[in-house]
């Protein structure tokens, strides 16, 4: 019986150190992301002052009005920005998308000359560091007339997702039975349909995953948007800080309140498919 009681302190004890031991490291993961939060809603005297303020004496919306040009110190295109960060990265999320279960599946299911080669080339790609390929970018971008374009965008973010989302989707892949579809086939279906009824919605929590972190990359992106933009009109959220920017100073609460802009939509679609992000997570953690 003690030996018992003993076991089960012990277990207790570790479970407990454990959920302290996460609740610390969450309160110091979230901490920066509640102090822009904060700031975003306090004056320029709190924000700056030394030693730092934790906390707030006033909070009021002066950031949020005059971002949107309600406190005369002249508006930021907040909408347009916007806009032109969600067309930018749902249109080249969805079309990664299309090309990595093209891409992912074909790695996944057939054999041909250099599918390794190809695979690793295309995985070297993905390693190499968006700053890196900002100039020759731009010099192409401006040689063809794209650059400071929605397109030009697009073009860029699809070449950078759709590396990550074939290797992605190519490990769901590999772990949905090939029997299914042949099983499907035997039962009338083409090879099509037995993809799209029987093999797709198998792992179609693992491509609402890739899709998720596609869409990320490029809502959060900023080294390539702050050098292949210029004007309003194609300007993402990230660039649009620099707004808050002045020769001789910085508008800390406004770069806050901006910031709290672009986490809500990003926090909003990540409630929304938490389940599936797990699910694929999970389901593409061991590839075989």
């Amino acid at each position: 019986m003690d030996a018992n009681r003993s076991h089960r302190l012990r277990a207790h004890g570790l479970k407990l150190a454990h959920l302290m031991t996460l609740f610390v490291a969450m309160s110091i993961i979230c901490l920066p992301g509640l102090w822009i939060v904060l700031n975003s809603f306090r004056p320029t005297v709190e924000i700056m002052a030394k030693p730092p303020i934790w906390i707030p004496n006033d909070l009021n919306f002066d950031n949020y009005r005059a971002m949107f040009a309600g406190a005369g110190e002249g508006g930021v295109p907040v909408v347009t920005y916007f806009m032109n960060s969600l067309i930018i990265s749902v249109t080249s999320t969805a079309i990664a998308i299309l090309v990595g279960m093209a891409g992912g599946y074909a790695f996944a299911r057939y054999r041909f000359r250099g599918k390794s080669a190809i695979f690793v080339g295309l995985m070297v790609t993905r390693a190499v560091p968006g700053v890196a390929l900002s100039l020759p970018l731009f010099i192409v971008y401006a040689r063809i007339g794209i650059i400071d374009t929605h397109f030009g965008m697009i073009l860029t973010y699809v070449a950078m997702n759709v590396p990550f989302t074939i290797w992605l989707i190519d490990g769901f892949f590999r772990q949905v039975p090939k029997e299914l579809a042949e099983a499907a086939e035997i039962d009338g279906c083409t090879r099509w349909q037995a993809f799209w009824r029987v093999e797709f919605p198998v792992a179609r929590a693992g491509i609402a995953s890739a899709g998720i972190f596609a869409f990320l990359t490029s809502w959060n992106e900023y080294a390539l948007a702050s050098q292949l933009t210029r004007s309003v009109t194609s300007k993402t959220m990230p660039v649009g800080l620099l707004d808050f920017t002045s020769e001789f100073t910085l508008n800390w609460g406004g770069m806050c309140a901006l910031a709290v802009l672009m986490i809500i939509p990003a926090l909003v679609l990540t409630f929304l498919v938490q389940k599936h992000l797990i699910a694929g997570l999970t389901f593409g953690g061991v590839k075989g």
